[in-house]
């Protein structure tokens, strides 16, 4: 199979990153610094990321904002442009989700007409323009995402247009001439933006972060900050079989809207009552709880770890998982890691 490229790819080479396929993307899962600095360096300052293996679907014209709010669970009305908005996409039948999506509402003058950038995981953006339709533009551009607590601070120094934009807000600003689109949103728990810049001006703008010392972080850091901040992960805490609710994400839903498609579906699940739902788990030690891993309570199976890993800030394993419903803050559990116990117990999320 051959494998999208980011054209940020000779950047990353560089650099010595470790590449790896994901979502059909050769990415970069981390640096020589290891994963553990890179997450490190995200939480106590700056990193940046290369997400251009995200989709993006722009959808604009007569029309656009209905066909968003008619297929879309979550309520633009609740946004102006300017903004952003995390919302679902739902299959029909069941209410699974197929798809976690960000919906960028680009800026606009009175009489222009709405410009919205859909930007769906890498692996489903067919189905994305399936459903909604527009144009692909993710081979047009690169994504950078800027994160951590020093972030917008250092970012100002190189880009201070980008830096300004604020939390779910979304901004149109020029990198050396180069049109970028830039939101207040991220996949770590931290404050940042993420910069849409063309293509063909990526290199140069990614440089130019290096140079004002933000740490290049990979995919694998990208992943335990945001099981840190128990952000969900398509094909693990949310996707086939795996509803809104079960995920314990139903503000995501505006129940009021007239119509969205998986309504009836969903609204059938509120009234009839989740069957498990989503939960943290603290473990003992270093060793961590896997994707796959049984969670037991008094020898029996009640569910399934979804997510798990080694919290570099909090010095102990930690774990997605869905459990019964009924399950309970303070709780003890048992995982099954390849035959051996790991004694857990169930926490508040998020764990950091």
């Amino acid at each position: 199979m051959t494998l999208e490229r980011s054209p940020l790819v000779e950047q990353h080479q560089a650099l010595d990153a470790s590449l790896v396929e994901f979502g059909g993307w050769e990415m970069p899962i981390a640096y020589p610094s290891g994963t553990i600095n890179e997450h490190l360096a995200c939480r106590r300052g700056a990193a940046m990321f290369d997400v251009s293996h995200l989709g993006s679907v722009r959808i604009t014209g007569d029309g656009a904002f209905d066909r968003l709010q008619t297929t879309l669970t979550n309520d633009l009305r609740k946004i102006t442009p300017g903004r952003a908005q995390y919302t679902h996409l739902l299959d029909a039948h069941d209410a699974s989700v197929l798809d976690d999506i960000i919906v960028w509402w680009h800026p606009r003058a009175d009489g222009d007409p709405d410009v919205f950038d859909v930007m769906p995981n890498a692996s489903n953006t067919d189905d994305v323009v399936a459903a909604l339709g527009g144009i692909e533009t993710t081979h047009d551009r690169a994504v950078i995402a800027v994160q951590g607590p020093e972030a917008k601070t250092v970012l100002a120094t190189v880009f201070p247009e980008a830096a300004a934009t604020g939390r779910f807000r979304v901004t149109h600003c020029d990198w050396h001439g180069a049109p970028c689109v830039v939101a207040g949103t991220g996949y770590t728990g931290e404050p940042g933006v993420e910069i849409a810049v063309p293509a063909a001006s990526a290199g140069s703008l990614w440089d130019a972060l290096i140079g004002a010392g933000i740490t290049p972080a990979g995919l694998g850091a990208r992943d335990t900050l945001r099981l840190e901040s128990a952000l969900p992960l398509h094909g693990q805490e949310l996707g086939r079989g795996i509803t809104s609710l079960q995920a314990d994400l139903g503000w995501v839903v505006a129940w009021e809207k007239p119509t969205f498609i998986g309504k009836d579906a969903a609204l059938s699940e509120r009234s009839d009552g989740v069957t498990r739902r989503l939960f943290g788990i603290a473990t003992d030690g270093r060793r961590p709880a896997r994707t796959g891993c049984t969670v037991l309570v008094n020898g029996v199976a009640v569910g399934e770890v979804t997510s798990g890993n080694f919290s570099p800030i909090l010095g102990h394993g930690i774990a997605l998982a869905f459990l019964p419903p009924t399950t309970a803050e303070g709780d003890l559990v048992d995982i099954d890691v390849r035959g051996k116990t790991l004694a857990g117990r169930v926490v508040a999320t998020p764990f950091v």
